[in-house]
């Protein structure tokens, strides 16, 4: 299968804390994965773990500190503004709150027209307003109800497909998604990752998606990597990840989903303890501090991948 995106040995590396007591967090540590055209990869993990600063370094808001990302075989890493610009208008990202996207102050649709200007999409008016109607009927919502109106008059659930739409405008590539489903009611949920797999079959679109949510994870993905600590320690088809997990995290994280209890999932950004800045910084397997299964190894060296029934696992028991 044709690649769209290539990550290559990618590695992010924060200071934190005051400037007598800085410590380095390598918040993405060697990541290699590959996302194909026509394709809907997850990374999927609490928070904190990098999954929403490799979306940054893809975006251009975070340089990497060494490795790769080749987008289409180009190298976005070393290419300059100008060059990367171009890009750009095929790279387009969906957030977590479509409250936060748009000025409460200002009518949606002129974000709509100002994008088609500033990209040179519609030469008309006419034909901006033609194009919008496509893009806002691909997620179900009718130019007459969009129309000049200001944020505060749509609900989050037809706030969110507004901010798909205006994403859809310049026929990207890949569409980003961080988190976009964590501040929708739940039963719009649904409804919206299952819009991303109908642009996916009706378009050829490719989707990052971020979430904490494994249960979206497995509804809506090909393939899913699962993050710990910066470190890819799980990926492959969803199926085979999520209902059959190798890696004794990823099986923590799949007995974790709560069944009736929505206050068990995660809701918000975790602050590094004491506990996490030590995992940080383990030489060996993250997660071996708290690892049931944990072996002598695991303490002293970081696991190689091994593949088992097509998915690739970060763990020393599957040597």
């Amino acid at each position: 299968m044709e690649k769209l995106v290539e990550i290559r040995n990618l590695k992010k590396i924060f200071s934190i804390g005051s400037i007598f007591s800085r410590v380095k967090i390598t918040a993405v540590d060697d990541v290699t994965f590959d996302l194909n055209f026509s394709q809907i990869f997850t990374l999927a993990g609490e928070s904190g773990c990098g999954k929403t600063t490799i979306a940054k370094i893809l975006l251009g808001f975070e340089e990497p500190t060494s490795g790769k990302v080749l987008y289409k075989g180009n190298d976005l890493t070393t290419m300059k503004h100008k060059e990367r610009s171009k890009f750009m208008k095929d790279i387009q990202a969906v957030f977590q709150n479509p409250f936060s996207s748009f000025n409460p102050l200002r009518k949606v649709d002129n974000y709509f027209f100002e994008t088609l200007r500033n990209f040179e999409i519609a030469k008309t008016q006419n034909e901006a307003i033609e194009i919008i109607k496509e893009k806002l009927l691909a997620v179900g919502i009718s130019f007459e109800e969009f129309r000049e109106k200001y944020p505060s008059e749509f609900s989050g659930g037809q706030l969110q497909r507004i901010s798909i739409a205006r994403s859809l405008l310049t026929n990207p590539s890949l569409l980003i998604a961080d988190e976009p489903v964590s501040m929708v009611d739940a039963s719009l949920r649904m409804s919206i990752v299952n819009l991303f797999k109908e642009l996916r079959d009706k378009f050829g679109l490719s989707v990052l998606y971020i979430t904490h949510d494994l249960t979206t994870a497995y509804y809506v993905s090909d393939k899913v990597a699962i993050m710990f600590r910066g470190n890819l320690i799980e990926f492959g088809p969803a199926e085979k990840v999520l209902l059959n997990p190798k890696h004794p995290y990823t099986k923590l994280l799949r007995e974790s989903v709560p069944e009736a209890d929505p206050k068990r999932k995660w809701t918000s950004r975790i602050k590094l303890s004491e506990l996490e800045q030590e995992e940080y910084a383990k030489l060996g397997c993250k997660f071996a501090g708290r690892c049931p299964e944990v072996m002598d190894i695991c303490r002293k060296n970081l696991p190689d991948y091994y593949e088992v029934d097509g998915v690739k696992v970060k763990c020393f028991l599957y040597r």
